[in-house]
């Protein structure tokens, strides 16, 4: 499916397009602004035009990574395509549109020229960027098991035929095979991020499993859900930093 990349300005909106393949990006047009629910419109009908609802938002950082207002009217646009059923992601566009003008006028392009074609270019510089690091993949998502797992006894045998896959015990003695996705240390504290290999009740299919790696007083390791949001989600982002950056 394509994404549809927004460089959102006061005066001027630049739309670019990725490709059936999401392999490249192309500028589309400039909306000039008219309003906040015209803009919307202007969008939800480009996205009907290209069969998406992917739309990637460049979002305006200022250089220490702090969001200031103009980033604050990016959100408050994006909220709005939310609530018009579109999927909404950010991409840090910080020197974007600089670059953009500068490379028009490296090409000797007349400043009355730039305005039309200027925020287009750094829509696509935006989306272009979002595409080398691999696109729009479809995120994990964390989930809660209200449970303490030990490591089976058979997951030596597991490993012989699988590395990856790990057999753990919950409290009521039931085995649940794993796929292991990944071993991360946040704070002090280590964690183990998973997937069920077979369906599982409490976990939809495209759901992340994250627990807590302690030690009992004999020095076993076992594995408990986290009942804290704040952690879990801090957690999450963490997984989903070192998986993008693999």
């Amino acid at each position: 499916m394509r994404v549809i990349c927004l460089d959102v300005g006061e005066r001027r909106i630049g739309v670019a397009v990725s490709d059936l393949l999401d392999l490249t990006a192309q500028g589309v047009e400039t909306i000039w602004t008219r309003g906040l629910e015209r803009d919307v419109e202007r969008v939800v009908a480009l996205c009907q035009q290209y069969e998406t609802d992917r739309v990637l938002c460049g979002l305006p950082k200022n250089m220490d990574g702090t969001e200031g207002f103009q980033a604050e009217r990016v959100r408050q646009f994006a909220q709005r395509l939310t609530e018009q059923g579109l999927n909404v992601r950010f991409e840090d566009e910080r020197l974007t549109t600089k670059l953009a003008t500068s490379l028009l006028i490296e090409g000797d392009v007349r400043r009355r020229q730039r305005k039309d074609v200027v925020d287009k270019l750094a829509a696509t510089y935006i989306l272009q960027s979002f595409l080398d690091r691999g696109g729009w993949r479809d995120e994990a998502h964390k989930n809660y098991l209200r449970s303490v797992y030990h490591m089976s006894e058979n997951n030596h045998e597991l490993d012989m035929e699988r590395e990856d896959i790990v057999q753990l015990v919950d409290e009521d003695g039931t085995e649940v095979d794993f796929e292991h996705l990944m071993t991360l240390e946040h704070k002090g504290q280590t964690y183990i991020c998973l997937v069920p290999v077979e369906p599982m009740e409490d976990v939809a299919e495209d759901e992340l499993v994250i627990l807590r790696i302690e030690t009992d007083e004999d020095g076993n390791d076992y594995y408990t859900s986290i009942d804290d949001d704040a952690e879990l989600d801090e957690v999450f982002e963490k997984y989903l930093e070192i998986a993008e950056a693999d």
